[in-house]
């Protein structure tokens, strides 16, 4: 018999305990729990809009610059649910500053002023980050939720992590101009560079994750879009022109102006299951039947 979980598997990074241990003996424990538990709510506001969607999540890893939510979606999500999900997290922060309002307005406070200050520039300080441009904020999320809707999603996702990476050279430059003694910003802003340039070199893995839920039969369809290619274009190159919630019928067009018509589903096949990898679009039919 199983039973639904309320709340996710949450784990801590090996490097946030550390930062917890120095927190203990720096006397800085109260500001460290603060943000944890900002960086906590948001992220079940992500929780509660998935678990609402369905979706299957593994769990939340709290580290020491944010949080993430673990899932087994690869970008077959329905649009509306990609948004939706992603901007539970911030809205949380709204609440958080209906709590404080709420005890500002009482007689007695149950916050004392020094702790109040620190939740409000706290949770100003996490939202304003998140919605920053970068992948894989939530800013950053959203800027390639909306690249995807209007160009094939491997298009997508080279451009949001460029497009992150850019992101994060002009905030070091403009630190280093304005800012050079802030070390936290810089340690943040490069973490994120260095997530992001890993994304970069597993960005083809990625795909191929994306194209493997689309087999499986396990991707949302709210649209559909032939693809019409020419007999020497290679399956990987047919795959490449494939967005997000999109249905695919393939045609084939010859030069005596005949054409064939293939459904993605055979495309997909051919490629996991018959393993023929290099296989070229006139090719197709031989193998299909």
């Amino acid at each position: 018999m199983t039973t639904s979980r309320i709340l996710p598997p949450i784990h801590i990074h090996p490097i946030l305990i550390i930062f917890i241990i120095i927190s203990f003996v720096t006397g800085t424990f109260l500001q460290l729990f603060i943000i944890l538990s900002i960086v906590l709510f948001h992220e079940l506001g992500h929780y509660g809009a998935g678990k609402f969607f369905k979706w299957r999540i593994k769990g939340i890893m709290l580290w020491i610059f944010g949080g993430v939510m673990d899932t087994d979606e690869h970008g077959n999500r329905p649009f509306h649910e990609d948004i939706i999900v992603t901007v539970a997290g911030p809205l949380q922060h709204l609440f958080i500053y209906l709590f404080l309002f709420i005890d500002s307005l009482g007689q007695i406070q149950l916050i004392s002023t020094p702790i109040w200050d620190m939740i409000f520039l706290y949770n100003t300080l996490i939202l304003l980050f998140n919605l920053l441009p970068i992948w894989p904020l939530d800013g950053g999320k959203l800027a390639f939720f909306i690249l995807a809707k209007y160009s094939p999603f491997r298009k997508a996702y080279d451009r949001i992590l460029i497009l992150s990476m850019l992101a994060c050279i002009l905030i070091l430059i403009f630190k280093f101009v304005f800012f050079p003694f802030h070390m936290g910003v810089f340690l943040i802003i490069v973490f994120l560079l260095k997530e992001n340039k890993e994304e970069w070199d597993k960005r083809y893995y990625v795909f191929l994750r994306f194209l493997l839920k689309r087999y499986q039969g396990d991707a949302s369809v709210q649209k559909v879009s032939p693809i019409s290619v020419l007999p020497d274009t290679p399956l990987m190159n047919i795959f490449e022109k494939f967005y997000k919630n999109r249905k695919h019928p393939i045609y084939v067009s010859y030069s005596n102006r005949s054409r064939t018509f293939f459904d993605e589903n055979d495309c997909l096949r051919v490629y996991f299951h018959d393993k023929q990898v290099h296989i070229k679009a006139g090719d197709l039919k031989k193998h299909l039947v």
